[in-house]
Order: C-alpha cells, then structure tokens, then sequence
C-alpha cells in the first residue's frame, strides 16, 4: 500500500511532566517538524502549594520552614532572604557572628547546589560518571550541615532575629577542610566533562541567550551572568558578610548553554574564595538577637539576596501583627523558565535537554 507523506508534517507533543531531563514537575508543550523544534510552551503549576498565602496564617519565624521548600537547593540562602527583610523592616541588626556564620552557610550552598546541577546536567547529556563524582562531594557539605543544624537539605536554621542555634565546635575546622579537598577535586570537573569533545559539540553555540534578553526577561542569577548581565545581588547590594570579602562576579559574554556552564564551574572556584576569607576570621558574639517580639510594623519591606539560581525577592506588607498581611517572593527560577521558547526555536529535541540543563531549573521555586 503506497502511503503519502506531506513534505512537511508538524507534531505538538508533551515533554514531561513527568521527565527525567525537566528535574521536576514541568511540561513543555512542543510543536515538532520532525526533531527540530518550532515552539517551547512552558506549563507549570503541578506542584503549586499557596506558600504566599499559607505565609499570611504563621509568625515569621514559622513562615521561614515554607522558604525551604521552595528552591529547595538554596535553603540556607531563601531563609536569609527572609531575615534581612524581618530584620529590616524592625531596623536591627544581628552580630558580626551571626552575619559570617549566615554567609558560610550561604556560599556551602551555593556549592553544593552547583554540584548536584553539575552531576544532572552531565547525566542529561550521557556522562553518566558526573553523578557519581559531583554528589561523591556534595555529601562532604550535607555532612557539615547536618552536624550543625541537625537537617541535610531543608534546615530553617537561619532566622529572624539570627540563628536557631550556634554551630558546632567542629564547624570551622570541617569547614576548611572542604576548602582544601575540593580545591583538589574540582579541577576533575574539567577533565570529565568541561573539556569533554562530545560535550561542547552539544553546548556550544546552543541557546544563544543575548545580554538584552536576560534582562528583558529578568533572567538573573548564572544564567544571566553567562550572558554578560551583571546581576550578583553580593556585589550590587551586598547583605550579611558580603562587605567584609572581596567577591569577583564571574561574567561572560557568548551567551550560550557552553557560557552557562561555564559560569557555575567558576562560581564554585570563587565560592571557596569566599570561604577561605571567611573561616578563620569568624567572631564571637551572639548568635540571636534579645527581642520581646518577632513583628515587622506596619509599612511595605523588600529584600533581595543571590540564590545559587539568581536573584530572590521578598516583599513583604504588614499591617503591625506578629504575621504578614501579604507575602510575595520574586523567584529566579520563574523568570529564568520564560526564556526557554527563545533559546530552543530552531534547535533539535536533544539541544532542547542541553538548554534546559544549563538553565538550572527548581521546579517548586517556580510554583510556590
């Protein structure tokens, strides 16, 4: 039976949302003319729990556990975000402890949030091997976390006020002891898969992302930075420790999945710069604040830090009470999804995994 095909024949199907290669409960509607890719529409929503709305019934302190699940990779980072805002809006401030102890934490995260995507990514795209070394160091960060917090991945230990506690005597000690291990280990990073020929035959060129559109589309964060956008809350608007060190914003300009990646792999080396300022120089003091009441007074407050995904605002309105009138959080992961029609139209199904990857996608911060 002879059959007749149309010289060009279109396909919208679904990708996800269930999908290994999404990290998450995402859809991508895609229209296909065969493997190349005409149009990416992003449906999300799956995994939406009200954290806005839930914020309004809780204390402030309490509202801090729903900030964990959000970008769940950056919870040390999203709990800070909603100190500095308490903190602001009652015009007090914590301890030179306080704030060097928050920004270790913050910048651990950070680490340990670029390996886990570091370990997936390379999975995405056929080495297998990065799962095993990245998460392989993840788990020396988890273990410092969970010795002073007593939580590996969701920990609320940053707080209004300060912290849930004071870490343990092990902490700086363990702390540069990372410090020297990684330094050692990340250079196996580059020869896995940075410089892996299969690799950057996948990656380079892919998604071109301009400077304009990261900021037309308010993408912050390594993606932003991979396309010349300075955008490092750290140095605009420095918060916590971030004065006291010298923070070098890494940048590039190409734009591509390559330059998104390679953003993240720098970041990590100028993380433990960070650290290395930090550790030994960690000073005594208080570790909570001696307030009658956790109550922001009545007025609008917003704060803003760097997420390992980007730029985290929270805005918050109070009417004078112990919890939030309304609560909104700007979140990197929502504005960094958008872009993804622009980057994908006209590449192939497989370049649309690699550029997804490269954006660094937390489904839940995308939800809320």
């Amino acid at each position: 039976m002879d059959i007749e095909l149309k010289e060009k024949e279109e396909y919208i199907i679904n990708m996800g949302p269930q999908h290994p290669s999404t990290h998450g409960v995402l859809r991508f509607e895609l229209c296909l003319l065969g493997e190349q890719v005409k149009y990416v529409i992003p449906h999300c929503g799956y995994i939406h729990r009200g954290i806005e709305k839930m914020c309004e019934h809780l204390t402030y302190p309490q509202l801090v556990h729903l900030t964990d699940r959000m970008d769940y990779l950056s919870a040390h980072i999203n709990n800070e975000a909603v100190a500095l805002c308490v903190e602001k809006s009652m015009n007090v401030e914590v301890s030179d402890r306080v704030k060097y102890i928050r920004t270790i934490l913050s910048e651990l995260t950070r680490i340990a949030s670029h390996q886990l995507w570091w370990s997936a990514f390379g999975m995405d795209l056929g080495a297998l091997t990065t799962f095993f070394y990245g998460l392989r160091d993840r788990e020396k960060i988890l273990d410092i976390f969970e010795e002073s917090t007593g939580s590996r991945l969701t920990q609320s230990f940053i707080t209004p006020g300060g912290l849930m506690g004071d870490v343990h005597p092990n902490f700086q000690k363990r702390v540069a002891e990372f410090i020297k291990y990684f330094r050692k280990k990340l250079p196996e990073y580059d020869q896995l898969l940075t410089g892996n020929v299969i690799f950057r035959e996948r990656t380079k060129g892919i998604g071109i992302m301009s400077k304009e559109d990261a900021i037309d589309y308010g993408v912050t964060g390594p993606s932003g930075r991979g396309s010349g956008f300075h955008c490092d809350i750290r140095k605009i608007e420095p918060y916590s420790a971030y004065p006291f060190v010298e923070v070098n914003e890494v940048t590039l300009t190409e734009g591509d999945t390559y330059a998104r990646y390679l953003v993240r792999i720098k970041e990590m080396w100028e993380s433990l710069n960070i650290l290395e300022q930090l550790v030994d120089n960690v000073p005594a003091g208080p570790i909570m604040l001696e307030l009658k009441a956790i109550k922001a007074p009545k007025g609008e407050y917003y704060q803003r830090v760097e997420t390992a995904r980007g730029e985290l605002g929270v805005y918050i309105v109070s009417d004078g009470g112990p919890s939030p009138a309304r609560m909104k959080f700007r979140s990197p992961n929502f504005s960094n999804l958008f872009i993804i029609n622009k980057l994908a139209a006209g590449h192939k199904i497989a370049d649309l995994v690699a550029i997804s990857g490269s954006l660094d996608l937390v489904i839940p911060d995308i939800d809320r």
